[in-house]
């Protein structure tokens, strides 16, 4: 009873003691800052507040009773506090799952109108206090004013009028009952819900959408038939001019810090007004770097059709430090830099790092002959339908040979599956997004074990594609890649600092031998572009073809041991036809040439590196018929016995045959040419099929010498 007294004294003493403020004088936000590496200079801000106060009357009754069917039914009539809610919240928070939300419109109100983001019972206390106060002495009619003139709609609107103007360009009293309805579902979670961040967002409007206005109807605060006239779709959205400050690629880094700081926990509130300081990974030595390099080697003449983008990812950290992302986020806000295109070739590594460790070694040799025949049916075909004999993976991966690379894949067991587990271990997200997410973004479409896996079929993005570079930059080592490196609020207190997580993805001699043949791309093979950055690096070209046979993306991607960077040419919509449009389409042409000028700006004054030579992982192999070609030792002519004259010779010198060197691969017919800038990913018809069977005429090809 003692304890009980003591608990209502402290209740009583707080009620006294809390004043309700006016909110127009004391709603403030302040301004959350975004920072490069090192928290000194500035990207950018969220949400410099635009918020315009209105009275009660000259708030449209659609905007009111959307709000209330869309947030609490009962407003009218309760008493303003859901304790069951506020425990329920209390206990969530406290566990630390997803923060939940006040229960009430008056709970809300108190809660961003007056208090911090902090989940404690403190604030829980102090919420109920002022809830119950606000209730005792406001009337419902000036809590439902205050809140629709403090609450975020997102888009950095405070309130209704502010709202109203940014997403339909009018005042709030103008509001039609569609528009009303839409701002009310747009509550429930301004981001994910508002239609400028795609069409996901807007499908998920719609539905939100539909519930307030059924709800509405529920209630009789509208008509049936004014609800039907609306219902199907959302109301048009006219475009808004953005904000100057998201010009550049300003816009697509904000954008994406905006969603991982969601990702971690951070609230709209707090992210738009809650005067943090986030710093990134983002420098603007390689933002320059990137945002030139396209510049310098785009091709001109092809508009906003086409579509560039870069991503450069720091090895052993998984640190993003720069992105291209395509146009000007005021022009575009597709991020290609996170969306991404079919990775074609590029991803051949992840299969050759596969195959090594399932037994396979460098040297080990494969059918390169076009077409091959697979099993079950249909073909695989080289680029230009070239044959070039038996070949090492080194060969296979400098020339970038499709089919030795298919007949690697169905000579293991299993062959696609482990391929694409390896991807994964290396930084390629899985097909469905892992938990916790490793990725930007979390999830790679159309990730399958199919038999033709490694020629790149599925959508990556190019900072994941880097980071899986970064991996074999760092020796086998991977790390998940991120963008935020340390968040601290306006009081000082650091609410979030990474912490680099890595593992060892595969061994370090296997990744040392991928690494080899990729050096050879580069030093003879379709990427000779990139011999222009004057330092060792190693990359892969790579271009894909989609379902129509057209050929679909562009890439190259490569490193140094200081940076991995990844860079991707689509058309269009990200799968649109390239040949016959750019004046070349392969990957070792304006994508090598990108990376060379990127990589160039973004290591300038970086002291060289050396990159590690093979190991030649000694392996079991997984099937027979795949050793090494050795060559047939050549014996020497015997010299003819040379005439012998007193009289000096007056003849000129005859002149010296240069020396033929031997190769261990054929390589191809001089009358054939060959494109030295890369290969496109072709199959025909589609490669299909998870566990491949291995027919008796694939055995023996795959044993033939």
């Amino acid at each position: 009873m003692v304890l009980g007294l003591l608990g209502v004294l402290g209740f009583w003493i707080a009620y006294k003691n809390v004043d309700i403020p006016n909110p127009n004088e004391e709603f403030l936000t302040q301004t959350t800052r975004v920072y490069y590496d090192g928290g000194k200079s500035e990207i950018g801000q969220f949400a410099v507040q635009k918020r315009d106060s209105i009275a009660y009357d000259d708030m449209p009754q659609t905007m009111k009773d959307a709000v209330v069917a869309a947030e609490n039914q009962s407003f009218w009539t309760d008493n303003g506090i859901d304790p069951k809610g506020i425990l329920r919240a209390a206990f969530s928070n406290a566990q630390g799952n997803a923060q939940q939300g006040a229960s009430t419109i008056t709970q809300q109100y108190v809660k961003i109108l007056y208090l911090t983001q902090e989940r404690t019972w403190k604030r829980k206390a102090k919420e109920a206090i002022l809830s119950l106060k606000i209730k005792n002495q406001l009337s419902k009619q000036e809590i439902l004013e205050g809140y629709l003139n403090t609450i975020y709609f997102g888009r950095g609107a405070y309130g209704i009028q502010a709202a109203a103007q940014a997403y339909f360009d009018v005042d709030a009293k103008d509001l039609t009952l569609a528009q009303s309805a839409t701002l009310a579902a747009v509550l429930n979670n301004p981001y994910s819900l508002d239609p400028a961040n795609g069409e996901d967002a807007e499908a998920r409007l719609l539905g939100r959408y539909q519930y307030v206005l059924d709800s509405m109807e529920d209630m009789g605060t509208a008509k049936a038939s004014d609800v039907a006239s609306v219902r199907k779709a959302l109301p048009k959205f006219p475009k808004i001019k953005s904000d100057e400050q998201y010009g550049g690629q300003r816009g697509h880094v904000l954008t994406m810090v905006r969603k991982e700081l969601l990702r971690l926990g951070f609230s709209e509130q707090e992210i738009n007004g809650g005067g943090l300081k986030i710093t990134t990974t983002f420098t603007k030595k390689a933002m320059n770097a990137a945002k030139d390099g396209v510049k310098e080697e785009r091709p001109e003449g092809f508009g906003k059709n086409l579509h560039v983008a870069v991503a450069s990812v720091e090895p052993g950290t998984g640190a993003v430090r720069g992105i291209y992302a395509g146009q000007d986020y005021l022009e575009s806000q597709l991020n290609w830099a996170v969306s991404g295109g079919q990775a074609g070739s590029t991803f051949k590594p992840f299969a050759l790092a596969a195959g090594i460790q399932d037994g396979f070694e460098l040297k080990d040799t494969f059918d390169g002959n076009s077409p091959y025949d697979l099993p079950g049916g249909g073909e695989v075909e080289n680029q230009g339908d070239h044959s070039y004999g038996r070949v090492n993976m080194i060969k296979a991966t400098q020339d970038s040979i499709n089919t030795a690379y298919i007949d690697m894949t169905l000579a293991m067991d299993d062959g696609p599956q482990k391929i694409i587990d390896t991807a994964n271990k290396m930084g390629i997200p899985p097909e469905k997004a892992a938990n916790p997410p490793y990725g930007f973004p979390t999830s790679t479409p159309a990730l399958e074990p199919q038999t033709g896996v490694s020629l790149g079929s599925q959508t990556v993005s190019p900072i994941n594609m880097a980071n899986g570079y970064a991996t074999l930059a760092n020796r086998g080592v991977a790390a998940d890649a991120y963008i935020i490196e340390k968040v601290v609020d306006r009081d000082g207190e650091v609410r979030y600092s990474h912490k680099v997580t890595d593992h060892r993805a595969i061994p370090e001699g296997v990744s040392d031998d991928v690494g080899y043949a990729l050096q050879q791309v580069v030093q003879q093979g379709s990427g000779t572009k990139a011999l222009a950055l004057g330092r060792p690096a190693a990359g892969k070209t790579g271009t894909a073809t989609n379902g129509k046979g057209e050929v679909s993306s562009a890439w190259f991607a490569g490193y140094t041991p200081q940076l991995a960077t990844a860079v991707m040419y689509v058309r269009g919509k990200g799968n649109e036809q390239l040949k016959d449009w750019l004046p070349s389409y392969f990957g070792g042409s304006y994508p090598a040439a990108t990376w060379t000028n990127v990589m160039l700006k973004a290591l300038e004054g970086e002291p060289v590196e050396d990159l590690p030579p093979p190991a030649y992982v000694k392996g079991d192999a997984p099937s027979e018929g795949h050793a090494p070609i050795v060559p047939k030792p050549t014996k020497k002519p015997k010299p003819k016995p040379s005439k012998t004259s007193d009289a000096p010779s007056s003849s000129a010198p005859t002149e010296t045959p240069s020396e033929t060197p031997t190769t261990k691969d054929p390589g191809p017919p001089t009358d054939t040419p060959t494109d030295p800038t890369g290969d496109p990913t072709s199959s025909t018809p589609p490669i299909l099929g998870g566990k491949p069977t291995k027919s008796p005429r694939g055995r023996r090809r795959r044993h033939a010498a």
